[in-house]
Protein backbone atom coordinates (compact mmCIF):
# COMPACT_ATOMS: atom_id res chain seq x y z
CA UNK A 1 0.00 0.00 0.00
CA UNK A 2 0.88 3.41 -0.10
CA UNK A 3 3.98 4.01 1.49
CA UNK A 4 3.85 4.89 5.21
CA UNK A 5 6.40 2.76 7.48
CA UNK A 6 7.65 -0.39 5.71
CA UNK A 7 7.33 1.25 2.75
CA UNK A 8 10.07 3.35 3.32
CA UNK A 9 12.26 1.08 5.06
CA UNK A 10 12.46 -1.41 2.43
CA UNK A 11 13.53 0.89 -0.36
CA UNK A 12 15.96 3.44 2.06
CA UNK A 13 17.56 -0.25 3.76
CA UNK A 14 17.89 -1.16 0.22
CA UNK A 15 19.91 1.94 -1.06
CA UNK A 16 21.43 3.42 2.13
CA UNK A 17 23.26 -0.75 3.06
CA UNK A 18 21.90 -0.06 6.62
CA UNK A 19 20.43 -3.81 6.79
CA UNK A 20 23.84 -6.78 6.18
CA UNK A 21 22.99 -8.88 3.61
CA UNK A 22 20.97 -11.99 4.14
CA UNK A 23 22.28 -13.91 1.39
CA UNK A 24 24.13 -16.18 4.11
CA UNK A 25 20.60 -16.82 6.43
CA UNK A 26 20.25 -20.04 7.70
CA UNK A 27 17.16 -22.05 6.74
CA UNK A 28 15.14 -21.33 10.22
CA UNK A 29 15.99 -17.33 9.41
CA UNK A 30 14.31 -17.74 5.57
CA UNK A 31 11.32 -19.40 7.05
CA UNK A 32 11.34 -16.51 9.67
CA UNK A 33 11.64 -14.00 6.83
CA UNK A 34 8.80 -15.62 5.04
CA UNK A 35 6.53 -15.20 7.75
CA UNK A 36 7.20 -11.84 8.30
CA UNK A 37 6.43 -10.67 4.89
CA UNK A 38 3.53 -12.90 4.83
CA UNK A 39 2.23 -10.69 7.97
CA UNK A 40 3.45 -7.61 6.39
CA UNK A 41 1.83 -7.77 3.17
CA UNK A 42 -1.52 -9.06 5.36
CA UNK A 43 -1.02 -6.06 7.69
CA UNK A 44 -1.18 -3.97 4.67
CA UNK A 45 -4.31 -4.68 3.10
CA UNK A 46 -5.71 -5.55 6.67
CA UNK A 47 -5.15 -2.15 7.26
CA UNK A 48 -6.45 -0.42 4.16
CA UNK A 49 -9.27 -2.50 4.04
CA UNK A 50 -10.24 -1.02 7.93
CA UNK A 51 -9.51 2.42 6.39
CA UNK A 52 -12.27 1.33 3.76
CA UNK A 53 -14.85 0.97 6.72
CA UNK A 54 -14.28 4.97 8.10
CA UNK A 55 -14.85 6.00 4.45
CA UNK A 56 -18.46 6.48 4.94
CA UNK A 57 -17.99 8.91 8.31
CA UNK A 58 -15.31 10.76 7.13
CA UNK A 59 -14.30 10.50 4.08
CA UNK A 60 -10.94 9.31 2.26
CA UNK A 61 -9.43 12.75 2.76
CA UNK A 62 -9.80 12.22 7.02
CA UNK A 63 -8.52 8.47 6.88
CA UNK A 64 -5.55 9.49 5.04
CA UNK A 65 -5.09 12.50 6.95
CA UNK A 66 -5.08 10.25 10.09
CA UNK A 67 -2.84 7.88 8.79
CA UNK A 68 -0.09 10.03 7.83
CA UNK A 69 -0.33 11.49 10.88
CA UNK A 70 0.68 7.84 12.48
CA UNK A 71 3.16 7.43 9.52
CA UNK A 72 5.14 10.69 10.43
CA UNK A 73 4.67 9.55 13.98
CA UNK A 74 6.33 6.22 13.45
CA UNK A 75 9.06 7.67 10.93
CA UNK A 76 10.42 10.72 13.21
CA UNK A 77 10.50 8.40 15.89
CA UNK A 78 12.58 6.06 14.43
CA UNK A 79 14.30 8.00 11.72
CA UNK A 80 15.40 11.38 14.49
CA UNK A 81 15.55 13.47 11.42
CA UNK A 82 17.96 16.51 12.22
CA UNK A 83 15.78 18.80 10.01
CA UNK A 84 17.63 22.16 10.87
CA UNK A 85 20.67 20.72 9.43
CA UNK A 86 19.40 19.83 6.17
CA UNK A 87 20.94 21.59 3.13
CA UNK A 88 18.98 23.37 0.38
CA UNK A 89 20.14 20.35 -2.20
CA UNK A 90 18.71 17.68 0.35
CA UNK A 91 15.54 19.12 1.03
CA UNK A 92 14.69 19.55 -2.59
CA UNK A 93 13.95 15.57 -2.87
CA UNK A 94 12.68 15.44 0.38
CA UNK A 95 10.19 18.12 -0.20
CA UNK A 96 9.48 16.02 -4.03
CA UNK A 97 8.94 12.97 -1.63
CA UNK A 98 6.16 14.69 0.68
CA UNK A 99 4.54 15.40 -2.51
CA UNK A 100 4.12 12.21 -3.72
CA UNK A 101 3.46 10.63 -0.16
CA UNK A 102 0.71 13.20 0.20
CA UNK A 103 -0.46 12.54 -3.14
CA UNK A 104 -0.22 9.09 -3.70
CA UNK A 105 -2.21 8.03 -0.27
CA UNK A 106 -4.91 10.46 -1.04
CA UNK A 107 -5.21 9.23 -4.85
CA UNK A 108 -5.06 5.51 -3.65
CA UNK A 109 -7.80 5.54 -1.09
CA UNK A 110 -10.13 7.57 -3.05
CA UNK A 111 -9.85 5.05 -5.66
CA UNK A 112 -10.69 2.45 -2.95
CA UNK A 113 -13.49 3.83 -2.12
CA UNK A 114 -14.58 4.07 -5.51
CA UNK A 115 -13.46 0.56 -7.65
CA UNK A 116 -12.34 -1.64 -4.50
CA UNK A 117 -9.33 -2.31 -2.53
CA UNK A 118 -8.35 -5.51 -5.18
CA UNK A 119 -8.57 -3.50 -8.42
CA UNK A 120 -7.16 -0.01 -6.70
CA UNK A 121 -3.70 -1.91 -5.53
CA UNK A 122 -3.57 -4.48 -8.46
CA UNK A 123 -3.46 -0.86 -10.88
CA UNK A 124 -1.31 0.99 -8.76
CA UNK A 125 1.29 -2.14 -8.38
CA UNK A 126 1.87 -0.54 -12.41
CA UNK A 127 4.08 1.70 -10.77
CA UNK A 128 6.55 -0.76 -9.60
CA UNK A 129 6.28 -2.84 -12.48
CA UNK A 130 6.75 -0.10 -14.92
CA UNK A 131 10.28 1.04 -13.35
CA UNK A 132 10.88 -2.52 -13.27
CA UNK A 133 10.47 -2.58 -17.15
CA UNK A 134 10.78 0.68 -18.84
CA UNK A 135 14.38 0.61 -20.78
CA UNK A 136 14.57 -3.41 -20.60
CA UNK A 137 16.13 -4.77 -23.55
CA UNK A 138 14.91 -8.28 -22.77
CA UNK A 139 12.79 -10.72 -24.13
CA UNK A 140 11.50 -11.52 -20.71
CA UNK A 141 10.42 -8.11 -19.84
CA UNK A 142 9.27 -7.35 -22.85
CA UNK A 143 6.70 -10.40 -22.91
CA UNK A 144 5.81 -9.47 -19.20
CA UNK A 145 5.26 -6.07 -20.71
CA UNK A 146 2.80 -7.62 -23.06
CA UNK A 147 1.06 -9.73 -20.97
CA UNK A 148 0.54 -6.63 -18.29
CA UNK A 149 -0.99 -4.76 -21.20
CA UNK A 150 -3.41 -6.95 -21.84
CA UNK A 151 -4.38 -7.75 -18.32
CA UNK A 152 -4.90 -3.73 -17.62
CA UNK A 153 -7.30 -3.84 -20.68
CA UNK A 154 -9.28 -6.81 -18.83
CA UNK A 155 -9.23 -4.79 -15.97
CA UNK A 156 -10.49 -1.68 -17.02
CA UNK A 157 -12.97 -3.26 -20.03
CA UNK A 158 -15.53 -0.56 -20.38
CA UNK A 159 -18.66 -1.65 -19.11
CA UNK A 160 -21.89 0.65 -18.18
CA UNK A 161 -20.48 0.35 -14.25
CA UNK A 162 -17.42 1.33 -14.94
CA UNK A 163 -15.74 4.27 -12.84
CA UNK A 164 -13.55 6.01 -15.04
CA UNK A 165 -12.56 8.86 -12.51
CA UNK A 166 -11.77 5.74 -9.63
CA UNK A 167 -9.33 4.06 -12.49
CA UNK A 168 -7.41 7.05 -13.16
CA UNK A 169 -6.73 7.74 -9.52
CA UNK A 170 -5.28 4.38 -9.38
CA UNK A 171 -3.41 4.62 -12.24
CA UNK A 172 -2.51 8.42 -10.62
CA UNK A 173 -1.16 6.11 -7.37
CA UNK A 174 0.54 3.68 -9.61
CA UNK A 175 2.55 7.12 -11.53
CA UNK A 176 3.13 8.58 -7.42
CA UNK A 177 4.47 5.13 -6.70
CA UNK A 178 6.86 4.80 -9.63
CA UNK A 179 8.23 8.62 -8.83
CA UNK A 180 8.23 7.76 -5.36
CA UNK A 181 10.89 4.92 -5.95
CA UNK A 182 12.89 7.56 -8.06
CA UNK A 183 12.96 10.15 -5.26
CA UNK A 184 13.98 7.60 -3.30
CA UNK A 185 17.23 6.53 -4.63
CA UNK A 186 18.01 10.28 -5.00
CA UNK A 187 17.17 10.88 -1.48
CA UNK A 188 18.87 7.58 0.02
CA UNK A 189 21.97 8.83 -1.71
CA UNK A 190 21.30 12.52 0.16
CA UNK A 191 20.76 11.60 3.84
CA UNK A 192 21.64 8.95 6.01
CA UNK A 193 19.28 5.83 6.63
CA UNK A 194 16.04 7.12 7.87
CA UNK A 195 16.07 10.58 7.70
CA UNK A 196 15.40 11.97 4.53
CA UNK A 197 11.91 9.32 4.54
CA UNK A 198 11.31 10.42 8.32
CA UNK A 199 11.68 14.18 7.17
CA UNK A 200 9.37 14.01 4.54
CA UNK A 201 6.94 11.93 5.76
CA UNK A 202 6.73 14.84 8.42
CA UNK A 203 6.31 17.15 5.70
CA UNK A 204 3.48 15.38 4.48
CA UNK A 205 1.92 14.72 7.97
CA UNK A 206 2.33 18.76 8.13
CA UNK A 207 0.67 19.55 5.18
CA UNK A 208 -2.09 17.44 5.97
CA UNK A 209 -3.00 18.97 9.31
CA UNK A 210 -4.92 22.15 7.85
CA UNK A 211 -7.62 19.77 5.21
CA UNK A 212 -7.61 17.16 7.43
CA UNK A 213 -8.83 19.36 10.27
CA UNK A 214 -11.28 21.07 7.89
CA UNK A 215 -12.07 17.17 6.88
CA UNK A 216 -12.63 16.42 10.59
CA UNK A 217 -14.75 19.36 10.97
CA UNK A 218 -17.05 18.96 8.39
CA UNK A 219 -17.21 14.98 8.75
CA UNK A 220 -17.47 14.85 12.81
CA UNK A 221 -15.54 11.27 13.48
CA UNK A 222 -17.04 8.85 15.55
CA UNK A 223 -15.36 6.71 18.26
CA UNK A 224 -15.37 3.73 15.77
CA UNK A 225 -14.69 5.63 12.46
CA UNK A 226 -11.31 7.81 14.38
CA UNK A 227 -10.23 4.06 15.78
CA UNK A 228 -10.45 2.55 12.36
CA UNK A 229 -8.46 5.16 10.76
CA UNK A 230 -6.03 4.62 13.36
CA UNK A 231 -5.71 1.06 13.09
CA UNK A 232 -4.96 1.86 9.42
CA UNK A 233 -2.28 3.71 9.98
CA UNK A 234 -0.48 1.78 12.45
CA UNK A 235 -1.30 -2.13 10.29
CA UNK A 236 -0.39 0.09 7.33
CA UNK A 237 2.47 1.77 8.61
CA UNK A 238 4.20 0.49 12.00
CA UNK A 239 3.75 -2.90 11.69
CA UNK A 240 5.30 -3.04 7.71
CA UNK A 241 7.95 -0.69 8.73
CA UNK A 242 8.96 -3.11 12.04
CA UNK A 243 8.32 -6.37 10.01
CA UNK A 244 10.10 -5.37 6.57
CA UNK A 245 13.18 -3.99 9.29
CA UNK A 246 13.08 -7.66 10.27
CA UNK A 247 12.99 -9.12 7.26
CA UNK A 248 15.63 -7.68 5.23
CA UNK A 249 18.06 -9.44 7.78
CA UNK A 250 17.03 -12.65 7.27
CA UNK A 251 15.64 -12.74 3.03
CA UNK A 252 18.28 -11.72 0.34
CA UNK A 253 15.92 -8.19 -1.34
CA UNK A 254 15.75 -10.00 -4.76
CA UNK A 255 13.48 -12.80 -2.69
CA UNK A 256 11.78 -9.78 -0.80
CA UNK A 257 10.88 -8.30 -4.12
CA UNK A 258 9.81 -11.49 -5.94
CA UNK A 259 7.37 -11.76 -2.79
CA UNK A 260 6.11 -8.38 -3.01
CA UNK A 261 4.47 -9.41 -6.35
CA UNK A 262 1.74 -11.21 -4.12
CA UNK A 263 0.44 -8.30 -3.01
CA UNK A 264 -2.00 -7.64 -5.69
CA UNK A 265 -3.52 -11.23 -4.63
CA UNK A 266 -3.77 -9.89 -0.49
CA UNK A 267 -5.24 -6.85 -1.87
CA UNK A 268 -8.13 -8.56 -3.59
CA UNK A 269 -8.84 -11.17 -0.88
CA UNK A 270 -9.12 -8.65 1.80
CA UNK A 271 -11.82 -6.86 0.14
CA UNK A 272 -13.50 -9.98 -0.15
CA UNK A 273 -13.07 -11.16 3.05
CA UNK A 274 -13.19 -7.64 5.02
CA UNK A 275 -14.97 -5.28 2.66
CA UNK A 276 -17.28 -8.09 0.49
CA UNK A 277 -15.88 -6.61 -2.67
CA UNK A 278 -16.22 -9.25 -5.75
CA UNK A 279 -14.39 -9.35 -8.61
CA UNK A 280 -15.05 -11.43 -11.72
CA UNK A 281 -13.25 -14.50 -12.99
CA UNK A 282 -11.98 -11.91 -15.96
CA UNK A 283 -10.54 -9.58 -13.16
CA UNK A 284 -8.64 -12.52 -10.99
CA UNK A 285 -7.09 -13.83 -14.10
CA UNK A 286 -5.71 -10.25 -15.04
CA UNK A 287 -4.42 -9.78 -11.21
CA UNK A 288 -2.77 -13.19 -11.81
CA UNK A 289 -0.97 -11.85 -14.99
CA UNK A 290 0.08 -9.12 -13.59
CA UNK A 291 1.43 -10.73 -10.33
CA UNK A 292 3.08 -12.96 -12.23
CA UNK A 293 4.37 -10.71 -14.94
CA UNK A 294 6.18 -8.57 -11.96
CA UNK A 295 7.73 -11.87 -10.32
CA UNK A 296 9.05 -13.05 -13.39
CA UNK A 297 10.55 -9.65 -14.27
CA UNK A 298 12.17 -9.25 -10.94
CA UNK A 299 12.85 -12.99 -10.68
CA UNK A 300 15.23 -13.47 -13.80
CA UNK A 301 16.87 -9.95 -13.07
CA UNK A 302 20.19 -10.45 -12.09
CA UNK A 303 21.80 -8.39 -9.00
CA UNK A 304 23.50 -4.96 -9.75
CA UNK A 305 26.54 -3.76 -7.88
CA UNK A 306 24.62 -0.47 -6.77
CA UNK A 307 21.16 -1.94 -6.24
CA UNK A 308 19.98 -5.09 -5.17
CA UNK A 309 17.45 -6.83 -7.69
CA UNK A 310 13.88 -5.84 -6.77
CA UNK A 311 14.86 -3.23 -5.55
CA UNK A 312 12.87 -1.43 -8.09
CA UNK A 313 9.42 -2.82 -7.23
CA UNK A 314 10.17 -3.16 -3.62
CA UNK A 315 8.77 0.43 -2.17
CA UNK A 316 5.34 0.47 -1.51
CA UNK A 317 3.14 -1.51 1.08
Amino acid sequence: MAPGGGTVARMTMQTSGDVAPAVQAPAAGRLGGVALMLGSGLSNQVGASVAALAFPVIGPLGVVAVRQWVAAAVLCGAGRPRMRSFTAAQWRPVLALAAVFAAMNLSLYTAVDRIGLGLAVTLEFLGPLAVALIGSRRRTDVLCALAVAAAVVVLTRPEPSTDYPGIGLALLAAACWASYIALNRVVGGRLPGLQGPAAAAAVSGAAYLPAGALALWWHPPTVTALACAVTAGILSSAVPFLSDLLTLRRVPPHFFGVFMSVNPVFAALVGLVVLDQRLDAAAWTATFVIVAANATAVGTRKASPTAPPGGETVAHG
